[in-house]
């Protein structure tokens, strides 16, 4: 018996082998999100909502080398983080509407019930590792 499926595009994969190529090319469709500093890739997860921003990296015992969280917010403007639950040292990065730097801050976890917060300006707020190299002015690029 010949397994034969038909696909939006008009292609046509049969049996177990087009069955594999299926997830191939869907696996290939999938956007992958990161921000590049300085020729660097990072992959970024993407917190877009007040829940999203709100968790953040809480409770995150890890964070691969390159890897990282973006925050998308709809404008410019003054944000505030604090480490309140983040059990990683991290370094929050703030990039403007332009894409440029505008503030680093080398964060560490809180243990207490009173927290730092840390602060600057920018449409969008990276958190990543502490070993990723940046400076103010530098020129970003996200792709989403």
């Amino acid at each position: 018996m010949r397994l034969t499926r038909k696909l939006p595009a008009g292609l046509e994969l049969v049996g177990r082998r087009g069955s594999l190529l299926l997830l191939l090319f869907l696996a290939g469709c999938g956007s992958v999100n990161y921000v590049e500093i300085d020729n660097k890739k990072i992959s970024v997860e993407i917190a877009d909502n007040e829940l999203e921003r709100s968790k953040g990296l809480m409770f995150r015992e890890s964070l691969c080398e390159n890897c990282g969280m973006l925050f998308v917010y709809d404008e410019n403007g003054e944000r505030s983080f604090w480490m309140k639950n983040t059990l990683i040292p991290l370094k929050i990065i703030f990039i403007d509407e332009n894409f440029i730097v505008t503030d680093v801050e080398n964060a560490e976890p809180c243990k207490t019930d009173v927290c730092d917060n840390y602060n600057g300006y920018g449409k969008y707020v990276l958190e990543v590792n502490p070993e990723i190299e940046v400076m103010v002015g530098n020129k970003v690029k996200i792709v989403l």
